[in-house]
């Protein structure tokens, strides 16, 4: 088996937990095989004081396909 790792920036106006289930909701729709994710770092955008973004950046990981042999 053979992985690789991609990075993901997931974002919300309401909460960390919002931006990663975002960031790994949307993962699983576009890549097959996601095993694995990993929060590398969170931080607070400070827009305006009564608008926060909330980032989450994933380091994902989905194993790659096997070859298809004719």
């Amino acid at each position: 088996m053979v992985f690789k790792k991609i990075t993901l920036i997931g974002r919300s106006n309401e909460s960390f937990e919002d931006a990663t289930t975002d960031a790994i909701d949307r993962a699983e729709e576009t890549l097959e095989q996601l095993k694995w994710a990993t929060i590398t770092d969170q931080s607070v955008e400070l827009a305006t004081a009564s608008e926060r973004e909330f980032q989450v950046e994933i380091e994902a990981a989905f194993e790659l396909q096997e070859g298809v042999s004719e």
